[in-house]
């Protein structure tokens, strides 16, 4: 807060020379609140990040078996209670889906498949996905479950 003089206020001559005034400087308050917004916006995206790979939400069936961490040439396909399905975020179709496997075989023939699907998703569409990838030539499935307790 800035304090001052400020002439002409008041009757008195005497008083025209002390007038105070008050004045709130905002500027340092801005940059505390873009500094938060900037150190949000970055904190949401990493546990964005931190859930599944595939860019869709879903209710994991509880199981209790061994940890599989997926690699960086592992492909995650995400379906949710609805029957779509994702990949890297991107809402795909069977024939999408086929071309992404084959492309991940072709790339990689020890590519991973992690099947994540929501715990209402109907099996048949669990089968497909893995039906699909078998196609494509990759053997490697996995179907991602949370921790039974």
């Amino acid at each position: 807060m800035a304090l001052g003089k400020v002439p002409g206020q008041g009757g008195d001559a005497e008083l025209d020379e002390e007038g105070i005034f008050a004045e709130i400087n905002i500027t340092p308050l801005t940059d505390i609140f873009l500094v938060l917004l900037i150190i949000f916006m970055v904190t949401s995206s990493v546990i964005a990040d931190a859930g599944a790979r595939s860019g869709l939400r879903v209710n994991l069936p509880k199981g209790a078996t061994k940890e599989v961490n997926p690699g960086s040439k592992d492909l995650t396909v995400a379906i949710g209670s609805d029957g779509k399905m994702m990949v890297d975020g991107k809402l795909v179709d069977g024939t999408e889906l086929a071309r992404l496997l084959a492309e991940a075989k072709g790339k990689d023939s020890s590519t991973q498949i992690i099947v994540h699907a929501d715990e209402a998703t109907a099996h048949g569409r669990v089968v497909q996905v893995m039906e699909l990838a078998k196609t494509a030539g990759l053997s490697r499935l996995a179907i991602s479950t949370r921790k039974a307790r």
